[in-house]
């Protein structure tokens, strides 16, 4: 067992570059539509020790979770963060995505055509809602103000798009409304899904709660930098978007409380990782906490708590691919993308699912 974890220490000692993470997928094995039943995905069991990899379906991760471990889900909510509107004076089209509210109507945004969109600019989504351009960002976005009496998130309901990533080749649909969002979600603020969290149901979370399974919920509105590609050959160069997160004292409470009985902590997608990973001290307990976070993970990296990871499959040369790499070791990691390429898994947001141990 020693020899086996000095092999993974050596291989995750290694200094990769970008280029380490990219590969090839087959278009075709980009799923562009969600399974009716959540759990009737794949799952691909990876064990980083002794580098066996498996194949079973996710309505049996019940077995291979046991009793007196932890799984720690994202509950952020995914706000429809795509409007369309158009300009008072001209009325030319324009698209405005959301990334993430600064204060009260006040919104960090992406608007396409860029360069028709200038500071003073005025922009109708309709009689209830307007906003107006108030400033640039250093990332080539905009910072814009929201102009209404009413509640913000539920305009979004009425009037915005679900932000679905655009390797899927359509627009939304009424079914992405369900789907593209957790069965358990419930503080909105999130533009993308905590896509490895799709693939439970209700019913799947009681059952294992029944087996003695720990069940916590933290929350992470992930915004659209965890998805932003690392254009630097030097991947510690890259910079991470800071994401709002809470944890709070309950959930901080059965976190430490696993931990101290021997169980595993087992996360449910990459950005739960990224918020235990910042609030973890050098003995593998957190805190509650609010605030924000810029942890970008890649190896060589130090887990400090997580034990197991539930994840789905990641863009080549992508943050969430590296973060992957540095719990598994690159080499594992490329030789099952390759075995779930070979044996046509569906990859990416509403794709099969991994789960290392």
């Amino acid at each position: 067992m020693d020899s086996r974890k000095n092999y993974s220490d050596a291989l995750n000692s290694v200094k990769y570059r970008l280029v380490d993470f990219e590969y090839r997928l087959p278009p075709e094995l980009i799923a562009q539509y969600p399974l009716k039943d959540r759990t009737a995905c794949r799952l691909m069991v990876v064990d980083k020790s002794s580098g066996k990899i498996s194949h079973h379906r996710f309505s049996h991760i019940g077995k291979l979770v046991r009793a007196g471990d932890c799984l720690v889900f994202n509950n952020t909510r995914v706000i429809p963060a795509r409007l369309f509107g158009c300009k008072d004076r001209t009325g030319a089209t324009v698209e405005v995505f959301l990334l993430r509210q600064l204060e009260n109507n006040l919104w960090e945004v992406l608007v396409r055509p860029a360069r028709k969109v200038r500071v003073g600019n005025k922009i109708l989504f309709g009689k209830s809602l307007s906003c107006d351009v108030v400033d640039n960002t250093l990332s080539g976005g905009r910072i814009i103000e929201f102009n209404t009496n009413g509640n913000i998130l539920q305009l979004l309901e009425e009037l915005g798009n679900m932000p679905l990533p655009p390797y899927i080749k359509r627009q939304p649909e009424a079914i992405d409304h369900e789907y593209y969002q957790t069965v358990f979600a419930q503080k909105p603020g999130a533009v993308a899904a905590p896509t490895a969290g799709l693939h439970f149901t209700e019913t799947l979370i009681n059952t294992l709660r029944k087996n003695g399974v720990n069940i916590t919920f933290i929350t992470l509105h992930i915004g659209l930098g965890t998805f932003r590609p690392v254009k630097v050959e030097d991947i510690s160069r890259h910079r991470m978007d800071s994401e709002y997160f809470e944890v709070d004292e309950e959930s901080a409470r059965m976190i430490n409380q696993t931990k101290r009985n021997k169980g595993k902590i087992i996360a449910v997608g990459t950005t739960s990782v990224r918020v235990l990973e910042t609030l973890a001290d050098h003995h593998g307990f957190i805190r509650p906490a609010k605030g924000w976070t810029e942890k970008f993970i890649y190896p060589p990296y130090d887990f400090k708590i997580i034990d197991g990871l539930l994840t789905n499959f990641h863009l080549p040369g992508s943050t969430l691919i590296m973060m992957v790499s540095a719990f598994c070791s690159l080499p594992l990691v490329k030789k099952a993308y390759q075995e779930a390429i070979r044996k046509k898994y569906r990859f990416f947001s509403y794709g099969d699912a991994m789960y290392i141990s």
